[in-house]
């Protein structure tokens, strides 16, 4: 279901100029929630009126196309500074940023690992964490997140008034 949804909303998002970067549908109770991330084309932050503008859009085209047959939440946001990577495009992207990722197996006696995307390749990542290196195919991968990086702020001490 999720593949049909990505399919009818991604040529929308394409022309308002936006990039589909995840789909899920999950919650509990009487509603799911859909979550649409979006980020913008030009790698700009996405704004709130980005989130509105698209959830709009999105909102009158799922209620014709109708893929959902029980009653649902649309949340459309931005991937975050801890943006999941879901696609092989995705890795390509950003190879030489710090990544953790979970397996869905044991890849060398480990399901969770936190290191440098060294490159993306076909159909496997080469992951470095800590010196030693991870060849680690796609299919094996269940979640994979970019590390945010925060700058350091220099804090200055206020200036004292005589």
């Amino acid at each position: 279901m999720l593949q049909r949804i990505e399919k009818i909303i991604e040529p929308t998002l394409n022309a308002l100029g936006y990039d589909l970067v995840y789909v899920s549908l999950g919650g509990g109770g009487n509603r799911q929630t859909l979550l649409v991330m979006i980020e913008n084309q030009d790698q700009t932050m996405v704004s709130i009126d980005d989130c509105v503008r698209a959830s709009r859009e999105l909102s009158v085209l799922l209620d014709i196309e109708d893929p959902i047959s029980t009653p649902y939440n649309l949340e459309v946001s931005s991937p975050g500074f801890d943006r999941p990577l879901v696609k092989i495009q995705d890795f390509i992207r950003f190879q030489g940023n710090e990544i953790k990722l979970q397996t869905h197996n044991p890849v060398e006696n480990r399901k969770r690992f936190k290191g440098i995307l060294v490159k993306a390749l076909e159909d496997h990542i080469i992951l470095e964490v800590e010196g030693q290196t991870y060849e680690i195919p796609y299919q094996e991968i269940r979640m994979a997140r970019l590390v945010p990086k925060f700058q350091e702020l220099e804090v200055k001490p206020p200036v004292k008034k005589r």
